[in-house]
């Protein structure tokens, strides 16, 4: 039987960023191949360019059905526990890059997948809280004792409580990533720290990957946005934040990573 296909994305009808209307194709993709795909969601991904600010999305977002679908399998290296002895190592060095800045307190990270950054934030002395669209991974954590919150990350009803918050492969996940660094930004104590990590496309690695038709990112059916180095600097600073640090990421290909701080209120941004 042949399988009907949903209208699955909310079309952008500006930049998510900027609200610029300007926003020509770029290119389209096939994500036929993805682990998370399936037929009822329409396998061609097409990338819009913002001609104002130069950021680069894709031509919508999915709807909740879509989403459903999508959530409905987990990638294996995103369930709680994965090659955990592995990871706390590749988590470690994140936190080091962290120490410098903030010692101790609550530790939020958005996303947490595996767990392994927030195990391993606790065992430098951290005290760790995590948030995740996947239902299973969050009652894994609370079993476990740490406490957890299957929701969006906009509807965490809180005060400003957290030392550090991170967002490891995150903020391209985000319809709109303003309001999710808008919500971060109110949850942190002020001078609190924000790790942020994604693929950087102003790296020459993302340019020789897509040259070659060999970047994986294009296809990436969980992504709605491609950021480099320099728009994700604005984008920070536009909504509270100081760039502290810039590093190259080793959780995935072509990545970056920014530890940034939130400004005390009436801080300018030179």
């Amino acid at each position: 039987m042949e399988t009907i296909q949903l209208d699955a994305r909310i079309p952008y009808d500006a930049c998510p960023l900027c609200g610029g209307s300007d926003i020509p194709v770029a290119l389209k993709a096939d994500c036929s191949r993805h682990p998370l795909y399936k037929p009822a969601i329409p396998s061609e991904m097409v990338w819009r360019t913002c001609t104002a600010c130069g950021h680069v999305f894709t031509d919508g977002y999915f709807n909740d059905e879509a989403l459903q679908i999508i959530f409905g399998d987990t990638h294996e290296h995103q369930k709680v526990g994965f090659e955990i002895e592995k990871q706390r190592y590749v988590s470690s060095r994140i936190v080091e890059k962290v120490l410098p800045y903030a010692q101790s307190g609550k530790w939020l990270d958005v996303g947490f997948g595996n767990g392994s950054l927030l195990f391993t934030a606790q065992e430098y002395g951290f005290t760790p809280v995590g948030v995740d669209l996947r239902e299973d991974n969050v009652n894994l954590m609370k079993k476990i004792g740490i406490e957890a919150y299957c929701v969006d990350i906009k509807a965490l009803e809180q005060r400003p409580r957290y030392d550090v918050i991170s967002m490891a492969d995150v903020l391209e996940h985000m319809p709109f990533p303003v309001e999710g660094l808008e919500t971060v930004h109110r949850l942190l104590n002020t001078g609190g720290i924000l790790f942020v990590s994604l693929p950087n496309m102003d790296s020459v690695l993302w340019k020789y990957l897509s040259s070659n038709n060999a970047n994986p990112y294009w296809a990436e059916l969980e992504h709605y946005h491609n950021f480099g180095r320099k728009r994700l600097f604005e984008l920070l600073q536009d909504v509270g934040f100081e760039v502290l640090r810039f590093g190259i990421s080793e959780r995935y290909r072509a990545c970056m990573e920014v530890i940034s701080t939130k400004r005390a209120p009436g801080d300018r941004q030179e």
